[in-house]
């Protein structure tokens, strides 16, 4: 117990220490998160009023990204299965940061759930002790279990890992191999779970068809695995835990696979729409087309077409082999997929409504202010645990034979921290 209390004292430390350059990110992280949460007091005190959110059309980009977000947390499985299940020995050494990631978007998809309710206090009946959770048939309830067993099976694997190599001991594998192959199937639920949310709602065309969660996991596997890349990169640029080509070039096989899958699963839709339309295919006929003179969405789905598109064709061609077009093929899936599975998958299942109306929905700048803040919180929360974890994983930060004796608060603890 002594050692694992000094382990979190020197944690709690380190947590404070950093360069120049780390306190400017951290900082202006906090500016962004601080504008957040003034736009959300004000949601608060005013209602979501402030928002662009209709009896129409009531949800809107809070619930968009929280769609898009679980999709990339599930992608963390992206790493587990080939180190863990394919033995691919250079995937260990970056399956603590997909963890890691997992936690922080986890974090952030709880937070536009809080913020789409309008009132914090409303968040209880989430928490099966205290409110009323409707279990099992709700299927809400079951995704508020998938979410936040995701979240503790991820703090439990990371946590135990960082903490053997702080301790410099092989992890005992019934400790944490259990846990990783139950995330596996985790993982993958989290995401089907959210995708039956739409799917069960028969009154909404839109979603009211079977290809849904598998179009939910295959972009899943391209945007996680997308931001992954991108960000390894940051970390060995900027830190001193280096990350090799191989975990890279790994994720860009996974994305291209996915990818493929994602845009035929995506021209299997149109067809289904558009061959024979009925009068189900509105809101298809809405997004991509217009209905009735109201185009709000065209772009957004066009370009996001465009974007996956692209992204497809550099994935596929010998030129993403090449680290810079590899991150632009990143780059134009990651916004793609937000963009296809944000405001082109959302907003259409409300446009138009069961009467034939069509009320068209834009975000105001107070809500994107919201939706900032809580991206900032994500970028905060996962910066703060890549600046712990990397010390911790390159050896800087390790027990000294003296921690076992000492408590947080002695000189030697201190001065180690």
């Amino acid at each position: 117990m002594k050692e694992y209390l000094v382990f979190l004292y020197r944690v709690a430390r380190l947590s404070f220490y950093g360069s120049a350059r780390f306190y400017a990110w951290m900082g202006f992280l906090t500016v962004l998160v601080l504008l957040g949460l003034h736009a959300w007091a004000r949601q608060f005190v005013e209602g979501l009023q402030v928002t662009g959110l209709t009896n129409q059309v009531s949800w809107g980009a809070y619930i968009a990204n929280f769609t898009f977000l679980v999709g990339v947390a599930a992608a963390a499985v992206m790493l587990v299965i080939p180190a863990y299940v394919y033995r691919q020995e250079h995937m260990h050494e970056v399956v603590v940061f997909g963890e890691l990631m997992a936690i922080a978007v986890i974090v952030m998809c709880l937070c536009f759930v809080m913020v789409d309710l309008g009132h914090p206090e409303r968040f209880h009946h989430m928490i099966p002790p205290f409110g009323i959770f409707n279990f099992p048939g709700s299927i809400l309830s079951w995704d508020v279990i998938v979410l936040n067993g995701y979240l503790l099976l991820n703090l439990h694997i990371a946590g135990y890992l960082l903490y053997c190599r702080y301790r410099g001991r092989k992890p005992a594998r019934p400790f944490y191999i259990p846990f990783v192959f139950i995330s596996i199937a985790w993982a993958i639920s989290i995401h089907t779970v959210t995708a039956f949310l739409y799917v069960g709602l028969a009154g909404r065309s839109y979603w009211h068809h079977p290809l849904v969660p598998s179009r939910f996991l295959a972009s899943a596997f391209v945007a996680g695995p997308a931001l992954m890349i991108l960000t390894f990169q940051i970390i060995r640029r900027v830190t001193e835990y280096f990350i090799g080509d191989k975990p890279l070039y790994t994720l860009r096989m996974i994305m291209t696979v996915a990818m493929i899958i994602n845009m035929f699963l995506l021209g299997c839709e149109l067809f289904t729409e558009f061959y024979f339309p009925t009068q189900h295919a509105a809101a298809a006929q809405y997004l991509y087309f217009g209905l009735h003179g109201h185009r709000g969405l065209v772009p957004w789905i066009w370009t996001a077409i465009a974007l996956d598109t692209v992204g497809l064709l550099l994935l596929i061609t010998p030129a993403s082999r090449r680290i810079g077009w590899l991150n632009l093929a990143c780059v134009t899936c990651f916004m793609g997929i937000w963009i296809e599975k944000g405001m082109g998958l959302i907003v259409p299942g409300f446009v138009p409504t069961p009467l034939g109306q069509v009320v068209e929905y834009l975000p105001t700048w107070n809500e994107t202010l919201v939706c900032v803040g809580i991206w900032a919180l994500g970028a905060l929360l996962y910066s703060w645990m890549l600046h712990v974890a990397v010390p911790i994983m390159n050896g800087s930060l390790r027990a000294r034979p003296a921690d076992a004796a000492s408590l947080p608060g002695d000189a030697a603890s201190v001065a180690a921290a």
